[in-house]
């Protein structure tokens, strides 16, 4: 039987996905294991773990953004998205929608010393995006840690966000065959998104009776997520192709950029925020 030469086989490790499976699922169990340790070691390492991951998907979201001559002040942004974590923590939603406020005025502050008023309008507006797109969804993970016991539910959270990534990514690979967004992303499909729903749902039942939550709310976190995760991926996907990128970084290899692997949980961090805040309340007034 004759060998397989070294492109060959390095090119059977990329499925039909796009990813550099030897690469890829090292790194993400990596990702996985610093961000688990931070969360059960101390909320505070947590915190800072997701100040990070937002000052550096924002300083990424700069540099493609400048291919279109749109630049946003970074150092002002980053700063603020790490207040914005502490004001989500300490404070609630009324922490996190005053400290969204106060890092947009001072990233346009910022801009207006530093640029003036050439391209103002353009740069203003993505000022106004990179913090409604970071630090406000990040702000809602913080919110869900703040809860006693919060360290379990975010837990579930990224755990039903990367169900969806894994069970949309393998049933894509071997049963893919219907575009869910061609002009988007032509790498997604229904059977992909079939995919997401059956192993979130299946995740969503086990981590809520493990951790106390009622299983039609467990039900409603199986399918919301894979909805919100979908469209995040979707979302950054049409940017990109704006933007004529593929990633959005290469700070990990065979992911992209740190924006490529939170993108999904961005947008789904808020409503698995009212999903949590409705099963609680839900179980006050049942025990009450």
């Amino acid at each position: 039987m004759p060998e397989l030469d070294a492109p060959v086989v390095a090119a059977t490790t990329k499925k039909r996905g796009g990813r550099d499976l030897r690469v890829a699922v090292p790194v993400g169990l990596g990702l996985l294991a610093i961000v688990g340790v931070s969360l059960f070691i101390s909320k505070a390492y947590f915190i800072i773990v997701a100040a990070l991951a937002v000052g550096l998907a924002m300083w990424e979201l700069d540099q493609a953004l400048s291919r279109k001559g749109i630049r946003i002040p970074v150092v002002p942004l980053a700063v603020g998205g790490a207040g914005v974590c502490i004001s989500s923590y300490q404070i609630g939603l009324e922490g996190l929608l005053i400290a969204c406020v106060l890092t947009i005025v001072a990233a346009v502050v910022w801009r207006l010393m530093e640029g003036g008023g050439q391209g103002a309008v353009r740069d203003l507006t993505g000022i106004a995006f990179a913090v409604a797109y970071l630090p406000l969804m990040a702000g809602f993970v913080v919110i869900i840690l703040a809860e006693p016991g919060g360290q379990y539910r975010v837990a579930l959270l990224l755990l039903l966000a990367v169900a969806s990534d894994v069970g949309g990514f393998f049933a894509g690979v071997f049963l893919g065959k219907h575009p869910l967004a061609p002009s988007v992303s032509p790498k997604k499909t229904w059977e992909g998104l079939a995919g997401s729903f059956a192993l979130a749902i299946a995740v969503a039942l086990v981590g809520a009776k493990l951790i106390g939550i009622d299983p039609i709310s467990a039900a409603m976190l199986g399918i919301i997520v894979p909805v919100t995760a979908t469209l995040g991926d979707l979302g950054e996907s049409l940017l990109k192709r704006d933007l004529g990128l593929k990633d959005m970084g290469s700070l990990l290899p065979g992911h992209g950029g740190v924006l490529d692997r939170i993108d999904s949980m961005l947008l789904t961090a808020p409503f698995v925020y009212v999903v949590f805040a409705v099963a609680d309340r839900m179980s006050a007034v049942a025990g009450g």
